[in-house]
């Protein structure tokens, strides 16, 4: 039996481990890695590979940057020919990005069955193209592997037969269980190296928060005033860099300490130790929620409903009255509190191999 696990950008390197590693005891199987290139950056790419301690991908499509259309097209045009080489039993995808989906479209075209990682998330915006892209895998793939119960709804909802969803919990919490002790010897390193004591992490990276100026202005003059209350630090996305250069906007962030993007184990030790988290990142909210620090999400919908209804994470939108308000709230000691939502566990990866090697090649 071959599996060939697709990933594509950063948030897919922490959900392919646990699985890979959980199906290595069964020698049956013949596994092999293949990595789109959608990430290529070495910050965003090679030292995830390296810290996660997944092998080095059996092949990359090399795709680079573009748009989502090219992005899409080539990677579907190169992985067509990949898989009509292997003919796999299964094809694994992860997540929402642009591979998964073109994956997913040229694997139901030839007849290869897919499972996708991560399934039946929903933020209800199609403006957002990582919603298309959820969407139409779904529809599509054979095996829908979600990671809490609002996933299973939504599918259901959406009319696919039960018999294709698994809630298996969130492999991304799998490698956040595995490596915290690892992220954790990074910490006085990096104490030191940005002067930590309380602290809030930043991450942006999206185009509603970055790429309309008046939106970033308005987000750059709010954070600037938080960190004179609380010291900010922002590993920044190289987009989202390059939105602030371009736009002239450096000057309304003089307060605010930037760096180059970190490793897994750099950031995660951050998110566990900071005070508050401010993001766009969907991974962010989950491992915040699971790590129990209050994260305050910039975007006016989240496809993980859990980490609000269960978790730690509270939606802010685009109102820098109320991120003001809730940052305020949480430096006095009335920061919300959450639980960690079930299957949340180390486990996900685990309860993946069972369900692969039970099907075979059939459902």
């Amino acid at each position: 039996m071959k599996l060939l696990h697709v990933v594509g950008a950063r948030p897919n390197f922490m959900k392919v481990g646990p699985v890979i590693h959980a199906l290595r005891s069964h020698t049956e199987l013949t596994q092999v890695l293949v990595h789109t290139g959608q990430h290529y950056d070495a910050n965003m790419s090679d030292i995830f590979f390296t810290q996660l301690g997944l092998p080095a991908p059996d092949i990359n499509l090399e795709i680079g940057s573009g748009s989502h259309a090219v992005q899409t097209a080539q990677t579907m045009i190169a992985f067509e020919k990949v898989v009509l080489e292997h003919r796999p039993d299964w094809v694994l995808v992860y997540g929402d990005v642009n591979s998964t989906v073109a994956v997913t479209l040229v694997c139901a075209k030839l007849g290869i069955r897919v499972a996708h990682v991560e399934a039946g998330l929903r933020s209800f915006d199609r403006t957002m193209p990582e919603e298309i892209n959820r969407l139409i895998t779904d529809q599509i793939a054979d095996l829908l592997l979600t990671p809490s119960a609002d996933g299973d709804q939504n599918l259901l909802r959406e009319g696919i037969a039960p018999e294709k969803i698994r809630l298996v919990g969130n492999v991304m919490i799998d490698t956040l269980v595995r490596l915290r002790p690892q992220a954790e010897a990074h910490w006085p390193a990096l104490q030191q190296q940005f002067g930590l004591a309380r602290y809030g992490l930043i991450t942006l990276h999206r185009p509603s928060n970055v790429d309309e100026p008046a939106m970033l202005r308005q987000i750059l003059t709010t954070l600037n005033e938080i960190a004179a209350d609380l010291p900010l630090l922002f590993p920044i996305h190289p987009r989202t860099r390059q939105r602030i250069q371009g736009q002239g906007l450096a000057d309304l962030a003089g307060r605010i300490q930037f760096c180059d993007p970190l490793g897994y184990l750099e950031f995660l030790a951050l998110q566990a130790h900071a005070t508050i988290v401010l993001t766009d990142s969907g991974g962010v909210q989950e491992e915040t929620t699971y790590l129990q620090v209050p994260c305050l999400t910039l975007r006016e919908n989240t496809e993980r409903p859990v980490t609000v209804d269960v978790g730690s994470n509270t939606l802010v939108g685009h109102d820098m009255a109320k991120l003001r308000h809730e940052v305020a709230r949480t430096l006095q000691g009335d920061a919300k509190q959450g639980a960690i939502p079930p299957l949340w566990d180390g486990r996900a990866g685990e309860r993946i191999a069972q369900i692969i090697t039970q099907h075979k090649r059939a459902l």
